[in-house]
């Protein structure tokens, strides 16, 4: 069993998947538009803004992935709980990072609150080398922590 983050962008998705492709030395495995779905009978018309938006994507960090896509714009009655909803900024979670050294840590941290948001500045914990929580700047929460090795 394996569990895979699936993040939500307003637009910004191809961007992000590859700043975290770069950062996290990962490979973008797939990515779609919306506009590479085929027509379907009864589907309604693609608004013209959601042409450019990724569908999904799919990143691949050695055994790790992370997936993702754009959403689709608002429409007129549509909630957050529909499809086409619109985008919902990400709310009672964030995505855990486990790294081996504080100098890698570091480096990952900075690279996420580059243009960001820092909640907690990375630095060393009582259960941690290096520990710190940031909302990046596609607006993704991400705590970043060193593993430690369990006492013998």
């Amino acid at each position: 069993m394996q569990f895979i983050p699936y993040l939500n962008f307003d637009g910004h998705c191809a961007e992000a998947m590859a700043f975290y492709a770069q950062l996290f030395g990962g490979q973008i495995m797939h990515q779609m538009r919306f506009s590479d779905m085929p027509p379907s009978e009864g589907m309604p018309p693609l608004p013209p803004e959601a042409q450019s938006r990724l569908m999904h994507a799919h990143l691949q960090v050695g055994s790790q992935a992370i997936m993702a896509s754009d959403t689709m714009p608002a429409v007129p009655g549509g909630g957050p709980e529909t499809c086409g909803g619109g985008y919902v900024k990400p709310q009672g979670m964030w995505v855990s990072i486990g790294v081996d050294s504080a100098a890698d840590g570091q480096r990952i941290f900075n690279g996420l609150a580059d243009g960001g948001q820092v909640a907690m500045p990375f630095s060393a914990t009582f259960w941690s080398p290096g520990f710190g929580m940031v909302t990046d700047l596609f607006g993704t929460p991400w705590m970043v922590n060193v593993q430690t090795q369990p006492a013998a």
